[in-house]
């Protein structure tokens, strides 16, 4: 399965990142390759906010959707994904933001299987090429905020 993490130092406050990584609609305007975006439901709980979107995500001809759950832990400052549709076969990553003097340090991990197997093999060779293109993408926007 592919695995990989980044760890980075953007200079915003926590709390607005936070809010901007759960602002999943706006995913199309910067993340590359990702298409479209939908939340169908989005509940803010007294510990948690919880999410179920999809992603669409891809370039032609490999292109396709997926939906997942989203739960941001209030108290951890934390947000949870894994998959509950689509072409993964697994899939779950993590968000902690740690706030620091000047900065809020940002640490990302996923880890996914599709249920291809060659396009599984595929995304195993160059995945954290591109999970480091998606952070830059989202380092350069969060820094404009």
């Amino acid at each position: 399965m592919p695995k990989a993490s980044v760890t980075r130092q953007i200079a915003r406050e926590k709390k607005k990142l936070i809010d901007f990584v759960l602002d999943i609609e706006k995913y199309p305007e910067f993340i590359p390759f990702c298409i479209d975006s939908k939340v169908y439901e989005k509940e803010d709980k007294q510990d948690e906010i919880v999410i179920v979107a999809d992603l669409t995500i891809g370039r032609k001809p490999f292109v396709d959707t997926y939906k997942s759950d989203v739960r941001y832990d209030k108290k951890n400052d934390s947000i949870h994904v894994t998959n509950i549709g689509g072409p993964l076969k697994h899939l779950e990553n993590n968000w902690k933001f740690i706030q620091k003097k000047n900065y809020t340090e940002v640490q990302f991990d996923v880890d996914f299987e599709i249920k291809n197997k060659f396009l599984n093999l595929i995304m195993e060779k160059s995945f954290q090429f591109g999970l480091n293109k998606i952070a830059d993408a989202f380092q350069k926007k969060a820094e404009n905020l």
